[in-house]
Formats: C-alpha cells, structure tokens, sequence
C-alpha cells in the first residue's frame, strides 16, 4: 500500500473512530438526562450532578469496554497468523512430499508408453 493510500486510510480511521467517540457521548448524556428526569425531586445543581457523574461513568466503562475487545482482538490477530502459518507450512510440506512422488509416477507412464 502506498504512503498517501495508507495515510487516507490512517485518517479515515482516524475520522470514524472521532465520530463513534461522539455518538457514545452523545448516547451517554442522553441517556444520563432521562435517568435523571426520573428523579423529580432533584434541584437543578443536583440534577446537573447526576447527570455529570451518569455520563462519566458511562464513558469509562465504554473506555474499558473498547480497550478489552481490542486487546481480544489483538490476541485474536496473533492466534490467527500462528494457525496461518502453521496451515501454510503443512500445505508446503505436502507438496514437497507429494511432488516427488507424482513426478516418479509420471516418469513411470512415459516409460511404460514408449
């Protein structure tokens, strides 16, 4: 991949990732305002309290969230590349065995026709 196409693709990452931070955001202070709002008897400073403390919790624990499945996914990633390697090595063990022998058997066919 060329510099200029990872660096598009680095900033659309980049650029997705801002989006979805901001989405949750969003989602965490709505979500903060109606649990709130079930609570009536708040005054206005207290209101804005729970509502503070609702969304910063909301937003660790979705921090916490994306840093374990990235670290699963990260595990994932090395998992696969040793099984990968593993499947291509035993692929290329069996052509090399079977190689030879399919060249003895063809070797065989000529002979026997002429």
């Amino acid at each position: 991949m060329s510099a200029t196409r990872q660096e598009a693709s680095d900033g659309i990452n980049q650029l997705e990732g801002y989006l979805l931070l901001e989405a949750e955001r969003s989602s965490a202070r709505h979500d903060a305002e109606e649990f709130a709002a079930r609570m009536p008897w708040l005054t206005g400073g207290q209101r804005e309290e729970i509502v503070r403390l609702y969304t910063e919790d909301r937003r660790r624990l979705t921090r916490q969230t994306l840093e374990r499945i990235a670290d699963r996914a990260t595990e994932l990633r090395g998992e696969y590349n040793e099984r990968y390697r593993q499947l291509r090595l035993a692929t290329w063990c069996t052509a090399a065995a079977v190689i030879p022998a399919l060249t003895t058997v063809f070797v065989l066919l000529l002979a026997g026709t002429g």
